[in-house]
């Protein structure tokens, strides 16, 4: 088949390098309009526009995929079909319609779990023990199209959102190399989403990642790990900001208030709701990424002192 896929971040190059391997002709990339990125704030392509130009594919990247121009461009591309993997947008019922079989989206849940754009994230966080890819077809609702395969990988003890994604993008992207096979032999034919058991992942904002040091330990080590690498996990200490990267939970431990701190000859405690948890790397306002440990030593906590 002839396809355009659309992608953004780099989770989706592996399903753009499968279908570039496969029987199927990539016609055109989607992607989302370069952007501000990193600590400097540099506007640059997204990861999915840096691999489809290297490959000399031609790049869409419209501001609303609703824009005239850029529906035109479809319609004269003419795709039997757009795979989408992440691509950070919702795609309007007069795009849904120019291509014979649709839109195809791989999505990083096992539907109907976890609709909407933070459904790994949202996996963690509430301690689920499995998640996976479900490929389905794009209609005008949140992720409710009828389904055409699924993989499961389960999520470990230790997981981030950014370990889990990895994980899932290649067995994803052969899922979806699979479904559009299946689709263009006639063979595969979609099932309806189950009614119930529906969920909701909506993206998570600066804010989500503010680690309160009153929540039990289990939620805050979910949390961290469900905002790593994005939005990230903060505190603050003396009024300034300080990200969080994985903690380890304590069995046992010191009695500490929350937030309060404990330096060690080779640990930092911090109190929470319920039992310390060992503080991970984390990086300070304006300094680099340390070891807990190295960035104490250098503030020297004193005993009124808290993660706030």
């Amino acid at each position: 088949m002839r396809v355009v896929f659309a992608g953004t971040p780099e989770f989706a190059v592996p399903s753009l390098e499968a279908l570039r391997a496969s029987s199927h002709e990539i016609v055109a990339v989607v992607t989302r309009p370069d952007a501000p990125v990193g600590r400097g704030r540099k506007v640059a392509p997204s990861p999915v526009a840096r691999y489809a130009a290297e490959a000399g594919f031609e790049v869409l990247k419209p501001a609303k995929v609703r824009d005239p121009e850029f529906l035109d461009r479809l319609r004269a591309i003419a795709p039997d079909c757009c795979p989408v993997v992440a691509y950070g947008a919702l795609i309007p019922k007069a795009a849904l319609d120019i291509p014979e079989h649709g839109w195809i989206n791989l999505h990083f849940s096992v539907l109907p779990a976890w609709r909407g754009a933070a459904p790994v994230q949202y996996a963690i966080l509430h301690g689920d023990e499995v998640t996976g890819a479900t490929t389905f077809q794009i209609e005008e609702g949140l992720d409710s199209g009828p389904v055409y395969g699924v993989v499961t990988e389960p999520i470990g003890a230790s997981d981030t959102a950014g370990d889990l994604l990895a994980r899932l993008a290649d067995p994803g992207a052969r899922l979806l190399v699979a479904t559009l096979d299946g689709i263009e032999s006639g063979e595969l034919r979609a099932r309806p989403q189950p009614a119930d058991s529906v969920s909701h992942a909506p993206k998570l904002a600066t804010d989500d990642g503010r680690v309160d040091w009153a929540a039990p330990a289990l939620h805050i080590d979910r949390q961290i790990r469900a905002c790593t690498p994005a939005p990230g996990a903060w505190t603050t200490f003396r009024g300034a900001r300080v990200k969080l990267y994985p903690v380890r939970k304590v069995d046992a431990g010191p009695t500490l208030r929350p937030g309060q701190l404990l330096l060690e000859r080779d640990r930092v405690l911090v109190g929470t709701g319920t039992t310390p948890v060992e503080l991970g790397d984390v990086q300070p306002q304006g300094k680099r990424h340390m070891h807990a440990t190295e960035w104490a030593r250098g503030v020297r906590p004193r005993d009124d002192d808290r993660l706030d």
